[in-house]
């Protein structure tokens, strides 16, 4: 669907390819005319607006609040206190993984930037000025920071709220078989193990969280616009919480400005403004400034693991043992399937042939905000893959070996697929050997390997302080969140909806229960009818992120809009064609099995002149045309796709660095990564969520973190010191792609959104650790860590990193 000018090397693209293809974005005409309706751009009759007083504390009991001076300030309408919520049954609040969060702290503050009181009144800067009115004394406790001491005996304990409860200990989960693990260590050859930290990070979304919410007081209708992934399930959570029935409750999400997993849960700020709205009769406006998003809403990562990797002499990967312990902040909301307490850590296998894995997780509270969210992983995976991609490159280190070749040694063969791992998890298709090689060409890797002994034998003679460093990773990712007998949560299965009409003009409108946050939706749902339909892309509007509007579904994270949305809305449009085919078999007197279907079109066998186009079936199936008794009118359809398996997508990415050991400053030269995200409906939508996860490996091995001090005050709560990558960091991205269907989707299509946050991480990383010939140093990899790792220097123990 593209061609590329000789000239300038760009490629052109059709304006409205009736099926796969790099078309333009649908969406991007109205956004580049800043005609998006994002939160800020809603404003209701009468609306109110609210701001929420914080903790200063990681950790202190709240003696008493005194909200008078507050309440007298003649632009407030009401102050919200953890008693007030309390009093109407709302003081508690269901997370993620089955734990419960107060909205507002009660008895003690378990984190900095919890939320204490919430105030609305009749403009922003007013409840923001009166925070400071509301009077808090707190009794400071000492703060558990670093998950390492959180099982100490003498370590206070934070969830005292939990009866019977006396450390902070959350849970203990394996996976694999031990036995066989440590049978298969027993009898290796080489060993080599290693402690790392996947730092805590921040999905830092342009757009910060925020709600509105409107309660009718005649119609008892609750109305809430809010930044969230997943309207349905934001809807049955307050149904919930608040005992409302759920055709009470509709949901809508605006546009929004990017997600990552951030928008997923719930906040106490949107359950605030519910009840600020219950209270005063009006709608109320919240929306978090960026020090608020930073410090309060959900994180991701914060796992220590201890990894042990198995071989024998001549460079055959045996087994993998690994034991984790998972910060999860104050409150457990980790996003997650329930079943699963360590999400999907246990793909920490890699895409490797080994005979045993075994992986055992222990999760802790800390004074540390909850989480973690789905942040550009599906759940944990991107964990699970630093852990193995760094522990191959450190067997490399320890015993000499090509991490190229140790790679392509162990790397699973295409006619192993359908693949089960040591840890039960059935890998559907793949060619890794030639992914691996594709993206070895395409970097020029034994070019890049000459040079790097160039460019050392200049700084062993003094002539330069630069080094030079390549790193690989291979990554199989699983997405796709389902089925549903397996995966949940709060008890919701993970399948979603689609339904698809076909008007009698032949213009089609597809609802879907996922939402969008910047990964064009809009084209590529379209373009997956056009491909089964034959109708343009535009013409079909593709509805979205409100629940009166749209079949219920679990929402978009963890890569799962096109495995399952995606599968949904193929599934649908293949209904919709069936029944066009009974209509067209009316219109040409013909049976249903005489009929063959040619893109947009059904002709009759053996006389293409007799034809019935997908614009005329539509208008036929509206008409007076005498249908079978068996066959209802209209073209539309519903389906619920409850995937039968995750879909796994992989790549392999070669990162080259330059190191400058005299100041530790890294500049990432060259990044090659090939995908294989099975078919791809938009490559150039693609190409975008590759870059863009391309970009936050780079930010998170090398310069974001989320440090707080020894009392718990969080370090990072604003860009000037939680950095971002921009383009000065990002090199020109190289992409290539291999493709190897997912037999059980559809259409083939695995998904791609997270798979470049997955696998860039350990590139960048082993590229650093490769130039400047350092067995580990853990992420971010700042000029002052790769400083301290070139001379062997310590690393501060004042601060918690994580």
């Amino acid at each position: 669907m593209t061609t590329t000018d000789p000239d300038t090397g760009f490629r052109a693209l059709d304006a409205t390819p009736m099926g796969y293809g790099s078309m333009r974005r649908k969406e991007d005409a109205r956004f580049v005319r800043g005609k998006g309706r994002y939160l800020d751009d809603i404003v209701l009759p009468g609306m109110l607006h609210a701001a929420i007083l914080r903790s200063p504390h990681a950790h202190a009991r709240i003696v008493s609040i005194d909200t008078s001076a507050a309440e007298a300030h003649p632009r407030v309408r009401a102050v919200i206190t953890g008693e007030t919520l309390a009093g109407l049954g709302l003081a508690w609040m269901p997370t993620l993984s089955h734990d419960v969060q107060s909205v507002l702290a009660t008895d003690k503050v378990r984190f900095q930037g919890q939320e204490v009181a919430f105030v609305v009144a009749e403009d922003r800067y007013s409840a923001r000025d009166a925070l400071a009115l509301v009077d808090v004394e707190y009794d400071p406790l000492p703060a558990v920071i670093d998950a390492q001491h959180a099982l100490d005996a003498d370590a206070p304990v934070i969830r005292d709220d939990q009866e019977g409860r006396t450390d902070n200990h959350i849970f203990d989960w394996e996976a694999g078989d031990a036995a066989a693990t440590d049978d298969v260590f027993a009898r290796a050859d080489v060993v080599s193990s290693c402690d790392m930290l996947y730092p805590r990070s921040h999905p830092a979304p342009m757009e910060t969280c925020g709600s509105i919410a409107s309660m009718d007081p005649v119609s008892g209708k609750l109305t809430v616009y809010t930044t969230t992934q997943a309207p349905h399930a934001h809807r049955t959570v307050y149904a919930l919480v608040a005992g409302l029935p759920e055709h009470k409750i509709q949901i809508i999400s605006p546009d929004i400005g990017g997600g990552f997993g951030n928008k997923v849960g719930i906040y106490p700020g949107y359950v605030c403004a519910v009840v600020g709205s219950i209270v005063t009769g009006a709608p109320v406006k919240w929306t978090e400034d960026r020090s608020e998003n930073l410090m309060s809403t959900s994180f991701a990562r914060d796992y220590h693991m201890r990894g042990e990797i198995a071989a024998t002499h001549d460079g055959k990967l045996l087994g993998v043992r690994v034991t984790v312990l998972a910060d999860h902040g104050a409150f457990n909301g980790t996003a997650q399937p329930s079943k699963m307490p360590a999400g999907l850590f246990h793909v920490f296998s890699g895409s490797y042939d080994l005979a045993a894995a075994h992986c055992a997780v222990t999760g802790v509270y800390t004074n540390k905000a909850p989480g973690g969210v789905a942040y550009a992983c599906s759940f944990r995976i991107t964990e699970a893959v630093y852990l193995i991609e760094r522990l191959v490159d450190v067997l490399a280190h320890d015993q000499g070996w090509d991490p190229a070749e140790l790679r392509r040694t162990n790397l699973l063969r295409s006619e192993q697929f359908p693949y089960t791992t040591a840890l039960g998890w059935e890998y559907d298709s793949g060619d890794y050997p030639r992914t691996l090689a594709t993206a070895l060409d395409m970097a020029g890797y034994d070019e890049l390997r000459a040079e790097q002994k160039q460019v050392r034998s200049a700084y062993e003679r003094g002539e330069s302080p630069m080094l030079m460093g390549i790193g690989l990773s291979f990554f199989t990712e699983a997405v796709g969140a389902g089925p549903r007998r397996t995966m949940d949560i709060l008890g919701l299965g993970m399948a979603d909806g689609a339904e698809l009409r076909i008007h009698p003009t032949g213009k089609a409108v597809l609802r879907l229960s996922c939402m969008t946050q910047g990964q064009g939706h809009q084209t590529t749902f379209a373009q997956i009818v056009a491909e089964e339909l034959g109708i343009s892309p535009d013409d079909i509007e593709v509805v979205q992120g409100d629940t009166d509007q749209t079949p219920f579904g679990l929402g978009t994270y963890g890569s799962r809009s096109t495995p399952v949305s995606g599968a949904a809305t193929a599934m649908v449009a293949r209904k919709v064609r069936d029944r066009a085919r009974i209509v067209a078999a009316a219109m040409l007197e013909v049976s249903p099995d005489d009929l063959e279907w040619e893109k947009g079109a059904f002709r009759v066998a053996g006389d293409p002149a007799a034809a019935a186009t997908m614009n005329e079936i539509a208008m036929a199936a509206h008409s007076d045309l005498e249908l079978p008794d068996d066959v209802e009118g209209h073209l539309d359809a519903t389906c619920v796709y409850n995937p039968p398996n995750l879909t796994y997508p992989c790549g392999a990415y070669v990162c080259v660095v330059d190191v400058d050991t005299a100041t530790g400053q890294v500049k990432v030269r060259r990044f090659v990564a090939v995908d294989d995200c099975g078919v791809r409906i938009n490559p150039m939508v693609v190409e975008g969520q590759v870059h863009g996860g391309l970009a936050d490996g780079i930010g998170m091995a090398l310069m974001e973190v989320m440090a707080f001090d020894t009392d718990g005050n969080h370090l990072g709560a604003s860009f000037m010191d939680y950095l971002l990558p921009t383009a000065m960091e990002c090199p020109s991205w190289e992409l290539g792609e291999t493709v190897t269907p997912s037999p059980h989707h559809p259409i083939g299509a695995k998904g791609v959104g997270e798979s470049a946050t997955v696998g860039s991480p350990p590139a960048v990383t082993n590229a650093v650790l490769d130039a400047i010939r350092v067995r580990h140093a853990d992420m971010p990899l700042t000029p002052a860590a790769v400083w301290r790792a070139v001379r062997g220097t310590p690393l501060r123990t004042d601060l918690a990193i994580g």
